[in-house]
């Protein structure tokens, strides 16, 4: 009556239940569910006893995993699971799972980011939203999303509405850095303002969200639209630099009704206050490549104010910075070095990700065992090179499959600000790639190969008649 699950799986079905201090208390060891998963369960041995203990976990009435009974001091694995497993065919047997799973204080509505809300009109609904709600190949993403929803408290009430409209590219976002935070061990509360408190015994800090977006008016909506490696790189360093610029320097300014800043609000006051940015100013589809794959090159310039030159000395790579002084774009002029500017010292660090896309909801599904018999998964992209004279990334292209070991903050990219009133540590992302200015040069710190870039491909399977139509 039971069954074992994949970490990966249990990852995803109790993404907000751990608490912060738990990877300090308690090491888990297996993962099992019933026969259709309505309960599922962990052994786990306790860190400080060396002993073994089972909790059992059910849905509350927002449809969230938490655990509702354990049993500790069990003397081996195989004690504990033969215990775990009698509970969960009890439970699926005995218990009445709804009351059981119930615990008293789940709200009155949980939240639910795929059900279009009522007086919302099938030509209001976002392009990229209506994707995901009828393209069988995106069923990895909706379990994904079905199992964030009830987790996620935003004070904005409009929050799904956006998700679902207007702001999905944003709230999208939003959502992928909760994913991301709660994967990191953090608890994670979402004020009125900034988007994100999160705590853990590694620290506390907040997080603001925020986005390129395309550009309705002056000099930046006419997009040059590179084509060439010269015009690229133009366009890398000027028009760029501004798109992001302009999204960070709007919340470095932004105050609320009563003068505060984002990093002078409660509860994260006094602490390191981050922003996290994502580039949905050119979205990709249609055999177009997103511009947040090929983009972040731009934000290391305008962060720091200088950009890397390279060269080759006597078979090795040399690497050194020029500063820089403006970004030019038509008539168009700002100062470079964000962290440079009055008030940055405020900003602890400026996170950026190039993943924060339906199609890392997609993998993260996939990884989980949600991907449809009849479809594939298949990414290809640029891997980190460990060569030291390599230029350009490693060339990977691989099939998404269960268990892939996929993280949701594996393309993380942490700008840390050297002029930093309440510098953020380096494990408070661990495991992230990190940037540091060091003495005049800009230092970079990976695990393993991390993704740089990448595009996600997804193939149904066709036979028979079908594929006979196709032929014909």
């Amino acid at each position: 009556m039971s069954k074992p699950i994949s970490q990966a799986r249990f990852n995803l079905l109790a993404i907000g239940t751990r608490m912060s201090p738990a990877p300090y208390l308690y090491e888990e060891i297996a993962y099992w569910a019933d026969l259709d998963e309505r309960v599922i369960g962990v052994i786990a041995r306790d860190n400080t006893d060396g002993d073994y203990y089972w909790s059992l976990l059910a849905r509350d009435r927002n449809g969230r995993f938490r655990s509702v009974d354990v049993e500790a001091s069990l003397r081996s694995i195989p004690y504990a699971t033969v215990g775990l497993r009698e509970r969960i065919a009890k439970a699926v047997t005995d218990d009445d799972l709804a009351l059981l799973g119930t615990h008293g204080d789940e709200t009155n509505h949980a939240t639910d980011l795929l059900a279009v809300l009522p007086g919302v009109k099938d030509e209001d609904l976002h392009p990229n939203f209506k994707f995901l709600l009828e393209t069988p190949g995106r069923a990895p993403a909706r379990v994904v999303f079905k199992e964030l929803g009830p987790w996620l408290a935003p004070s904005d009430p409009h929050f799904v509405k956006e998700f679902q409209t207007k702001h999905f590219d944003q709230r999208l976002w939003e959502i992928y850095l909760w994913a991301t935070l709660r994967e990191l061990g953090y608890d994670v509360t979402q004020p009125e303002a900034p988007d994100f408190h999160v705590s853990s015994p590694r620290g506390e800090f907040t997080v603001e969200a925020t986005t390129c977006a395309p550009s309705e008016g002056g000099v930046l909506a006419d997009h040059p639209d590179p084509r060439t490696p010269d015009e690229m790189r133009a366009f890398l360093a000027d028009y760029m630099p501004m798109k992001f610029g302009g999204a960070l320097t709007g919340k470095l300014k932004k105050k609320n009704a009563q003068g505060e800043s984002y990093w002078e609000r409660r509860p994260g006051a006094g602490k390191p206050f981050v922003i996290a940015i994502a580039d949905f100013h050119k979205p990709g589809g249609d055999g177009n490549i997103g511009s947040m794959t090929y983009t972040q090159e731009a934000l290391w310039h305008y962060l720091y104010g200088h950009r890397i030159e390279w060269e080759f000395v006597d078979g090795k790579l040399s690497i050194r910075t020029t500063k820089l002084d403006k970004h030019i774009y038509k008539e168009k002029a700002i100062e470079t070095g964000f962290f440079d500017l009055e008030g940055a010292e405020n900003i602890s660090a400026v996170v950026f990700s190039n993943a924060g896309t339906l199609a890392k909801f997609d993998r993260m599904g996939v990884d989980a065992g949600f991907a449809p018999a009849d479809h594939r998964y298949y990414r290809v992209g640029f891997r980190l090179d460990p060569d030291p004279n390599a230029v350009i990334g490693q060339i990977f292209s691989e099939e998404v499959t269960a268990e892939n070991g996929e993280r949701w903050s594996d393309e993380l990219q942490i700008f840390h600000n050297p002029r930093a009133r309440f510098p953020l540590a380096l494990d408070a992302f661990a495991g992230a790639t990190q940037h540091r200015f060091e003495d005049k040069q800009h230092v970079s710190y990976s695990s393993g190969q991390p993704v740089l870039s990448s595009y996600t491909m997804i193939f149904r399977l066709v036979g028979g008649e079908e594929l006979d139509r196709a032929i014909v």
